[in-house]
């Protein structure tokens, strides 16, 4: 599936994303600069993250709570070089308990990461919107 969209109708393809999704595991595919962390700051805010979030970058993982009390988790792993790192912070234990979680720059885990997950390549247009391609897998 995709999603056409500008910064001014993220929350449109935001709303679009998780009425699509079939899984609650989301991997985040683009080059640096695509709005990865954008888009994840308005998904974590449509499941009702009211804390504000950042990317964590240096922190690897960032944990919040929706107004349903869902756990929501936010990775950033442009810094992890080893699935082992991953490993080692305890990665498994966060995928799978039944969370709502967002992994950017996901590729150097892909052995670690669960089969059932939703991959979302964000890629630019020459007028600066951005094309989504969700795929369930």
């Amino acid at each position: 599936m995709e999603i056409h969209y500008s910064l001014d109708q993220l929350s449109d393809a935001a709303k679009e994303i998780l009425e699509n999704a079939q899984h609650k595991i989301f991997l985040f595919y683009g080059e640096m600069g695509m709005g990865k962390t954008t888009l994840i700051k308005e998904l974590t805010k449509q499941l009702g993250v009211e804390e504000e979030t950042s990317s964590p970058t240096f922190s690897l993982v960032n944990e919040y709570i929706s107004k349903k009390n869902e756990t929501v988790y936010h990775f950033d792993f442009y810094r992890i070089n080893h699935e082992e790192e991953a490993y080692d912070m305890g990665l498994e234990e966060y995928l799978y308990n039944d969370a709502w979680s967002f992994i950017e720059w996901p590729a150097v885990l892909e052995n670690l990461l669960p089969l059932k997950c939703v991959k979302i390549t964000i890629t630019k247009k020459d007028d600066n919107s951005r094309t989504i391609q969700l795929e369930n897998q």
